[in-house]
């Protein structure tokens, strides 16, 4: 490629092991990480391409100075159990471990100091009883309305999550006609909602906010427990996955990007790169829907524009640095302020001294565009009313990320647009978290997708699906 020409590569012409069947992945997020991963674990040869100059696809991080810093901060539940295989295969489940028993610190500034803490957390009781105490206690809702949140959440378990008209309301009049007072959704449903489905009650489909509350909350005593990387991202969903994919014989290019995809005179498909053409039996096409819709072949879908009918939804994330130690645990949630999570990153980021806050500002249309000057002017005082030990403490570093389409939005209708793995194109199929897996945007729905592509690359190849291969139902 160094001469500018360009050059027909059969993917099965290349140097090492013939496995007689060939794949190109084109995206190195989570999804295309796992697909590639699957695939060549089941004997196929795996070319994965992507255009970034790392792989981790929006869960990655970057230096600023000392501080090894990620875009965002990304949890997992336990219930997320595709993830969770996923950093097994990577090698790197101890570090990102899971909470031993949920346990949220929810401050309320609306409330006087030494008042303002909650939590919510779970006892060792079966489904629902493991909640019931934290519920009983949780002293952000008043008496009546924790016993309405009680039969909300009953009512929600009874929901079938394969009732299409679920994903036609959104969860917000839901909660209204269940008896859920605004006071509740703030302080609850929206404490969990927003994070994980990156919009407020009002702009979620019911059947999205159902799969998450009765998976995470409804499901098993266990399945809310809270897991995060304690490492930067970049040490897993980079590092750590280049390595699984060399070991795998995966062969990896990064800063390459796809300009177009096509079936050739024998029925293969072409995958062109600048002064490249891969050809190969399968490709999985894990990149962002938007990205997708123009990458896909004439015919692929029967409705490609629906993808563009997807909308996209931000996340901003405030980085503070202080010069002393201002918080005591490792995150909490906030109520009655703009801060919504904040977390400790000191250790992760490889800072010496003082203490390094993240805070993740979930469905932030509002700020996503905001300049520094005005975030911080918002900021720092709102972390001055929930932490008093930041009153003191100088500020040495302030500086925000901002993912402007951090996810799909997660709105009424969103169901009947995503797509499943396969494509009418042969030999073509689809990942990314954006596809039909059934949960919102997360991690987990990126694995997911990423399994139920190689699952339907092997079908149509005829090759057997590794043993050890995490158990999903594919959505097509």
């Amino acid at each position: 490629m160094t001469d500018g020409s360009r050059t027909e590569v059969p993917l099965a012409d290349m140097p090492g092991p013939r496995s007689g069947r060939d794949a190109v992945v084109v995206g190195g997020g989570l999804a295309g990480i796992t697909a590639a991963l699957a695939l060549a674990d089941a004997g196929v040869r795996v070319t994965l391409l992507e255009g970034r100059p790392r792989l981790g696809g929006l869960a990655f991080s970057f230096q600023r100075g000392e501080l090894t810093v990620d875009n965002g901060q990304h949890v997992y539940l336990r219930c997320c159990t595709a993830y969770r295989w996923f950093l097994d295969r990577i090698g790197g489940a101890a570090l990102a471990p899971l909470q031993d028993r949920l346990d949220v610190p929810v401050l309320d500034v609306a409330r006087p100091e030494g008042r303002r803490l909650g939590r919510l957390r779970r006892d060792a009781l079966p489904v629902p009883l493991h909640l019931g105490r934290s519920l009983a206690t949780y002293p952000h809702l008043s008496l009546a309305e924790r016993a309405k949140v009680g039969r909300a959440a009953l009512a929600l378990k009874g929901l079938d999550l394969a009732d299409p008209t679920l994903d036609t309301q959104d969860f917000g009049s839901w909660l209204t006609a269940h008896g859920q007072s605004a006071r509740a959704v703030e302080a609850l449903w929206d404490l969990v909602g927003v994070a994980t489905l990156n919009a407020v009650a009002g702009d979620a489909s019911l059947g999205l906010a159902a799969m998450v509350f009765k998976t995470g909350l409804l499901s098993d005593p266990g399945a809310a427990d809270i897991g995060w990387a304690r490492v930067p991202l970049g040490e897993l969903h980079d590092r750590l996955a280049r390595k699984a994919l060399d070991s795998a014989g995966v062969r990896t290019e990064v800063r390459t990007r796809v300009t177009s995809i096509s079936t050739d005179d024998n029925g293969r498909l072409r995958v062109q790169v600048p002064g490249e053409t891969l050809r190969a039996d399968a490709v999985v096409l894990a990149v962002p829907h938007r990205e997708a819709h123009d990458l896909l072949p004439d015919g692929a879908l029967d409705a490609p524009e629906r993808l563009l009918e997807i909308g996209t939804a931000p996340i901003l994330n405030v980085h503070v640095v202080y010069d002393r130690k201002v918080l005591h645990k490792p995150f909490f949630a906030a109520l009655g302020t703009p801060v919504q999570w904040v977390f400790d990153r000191t250790d992760a980021s490889g800072l010496k001294n003082g203490q390094y806050l993240a805070l993740s500002q979930s469905a932030a249309q509002d700020e996503i565009d905001a300049p520094v000057a005005e975030l911080r002017e918002r900021y720092l005082p709102e972390l001055e009313r929930l932490l008093p030990g930041t009153r003191g403490a100088e500020v040495t570093d302030f500086f925000v990320t901002r993912e402007r389409t951090a996810t799909f939005a997660p709105t009424p209708g969103v169901g009947r647009l995503r797509p499943g793995a396969r494509t009418k194109a042969p030999g073509l199929y689809l990942a990314g978290a954006w596809t039909a897996t059934g949960w919102p945007a997360t991690m987990e729905s990126a694995v997911r997708s990423g399994v139920s592509a190689a699952d339907a690359v092997l079908s149509s190849l005829g090759r057997p699906r590794p043993r050890h291969l995490f158990e999903v139902e594919e959505a097509a």
